[in-house]
């Protein structure tokens, strides 16, 4: 899995992230200079000298020579970005890996969740998503698709109002809906409507499919529509998910809507009906 994606930051903030590297590459170069050698790969060396034990003279030389080798080799600060990155997926990836198997029966085999297309489905799709996401909106004709084209999937969709409190209001009356049969139509007509989510824009998408409004109302108050958006904040926190949307594709992870979504969802299955899920 993918951790918050670096390539936002404003490039200030970038060079920030880069002080250290750029602190340990002048202090390679000072004690180049002072052996004469080019430190062999792997080869054990002593360690550089402190910022402060530079004499002025000597930091004003170092200084030159960072700027010298970035101003001519610019493309040196996008390199260590990207292998920053890639480091860092590589290690939520990896956390991401051991927390869905210690949680694989919350994850995949859920008593309350809605589940959506083929509850018996050969290959579980899992979407964290918020109503006010325009992310999610904009993945949604993707996994509409997925669940229409292909009719051995099970689509667990995740309740995860985070971004305002009419995002809570309205998967309150989602998860209502689903009391009534009728989430997918909800979930779907939601995702499609412009504008703010909240209680009075959730309620009138629901009288428009025709659901009961007065025990619609009811539900929304129900214990157990709490406690499964309490459930679903407590299960994206021990994933380490902060944001919306993102994915699961059996043990396969996919943060994000990028614009190839629809083809990553078509691999993801596609290789999880090969290899099969080792946690699901």
């Amino acid at each position: 899995m993918k951790l918050v994606s670096l390539s936002h930051l404003a490039a200030p903030r970038r060079l920030g992230l880069l002080a250290p590297a750029i602190v340990l590459l002048g202090a390679g170069l000072a004690v180049a200079q002072t052996t004469g050698q080019s430190p062999a790969p792997g080869a054990e060396q002593a360690a550089p000298p402190a910022a402060s034990s530079f004499t002025p003279a000597q930091r004003q030389e170092l200084e030159g020579i960072i700027k010298d080798i970035l101003i001519n080799n610019p493309e040196l600060l996008m390199e260590a970005q990207t292998a920053l990155e890639a480091k860092m997926e590589k290690i939520q990836n990896e956390r991401m890996a051991v927390a869905i198997k210690d949680n694989s029966a919350e994850i995949f085999r859920p008593t309350t969740s809605p589940v959506v297309g083929n509850n018996n489905g050969d290959v579980t799709v899992i979407e964290f998503f918020d109503y006010n996401c325009g992310y999610c909106k904009k993945a949604f004709p993707d996994v509409a698709h997925l669940i229409d084209k292909d009719k051995k999937i099970k689509l667990i969709p995740k309740e995860f109002p985070i971004l305002a409190k009419g995002s809570e209001e309205a998967s309150r009356v989602a998860l209502a809906a689903k009391m009534q049969g009728k989430y997918w139509e909800f979930h779907r007509a939601m995702l499609e409507n412009h504008g703010q989510a909240n209680e009075a824009a959730a309620l009138r998408v629901a009288e428009k499919l025709g659901l009961d409004m007065t025990r619609l109302k009811k539900d929304m108050t129900a214990p157990e529509i709490k406690k499964e958006i309490d459930d679903t904040r407590k299960l994206a926190a021990k994933l380490g998910i902060q944001g919306t949307p993102h994915f699961l594709v059996g043990d396969r992870i996919i943060p994000g809507a990028p614009e190839n979504l629809g083809d990553l969802l078509a691999q993801n299955v596609k290789e999880v009906r090969k290899d099969g899920c080792k946690v699901c």
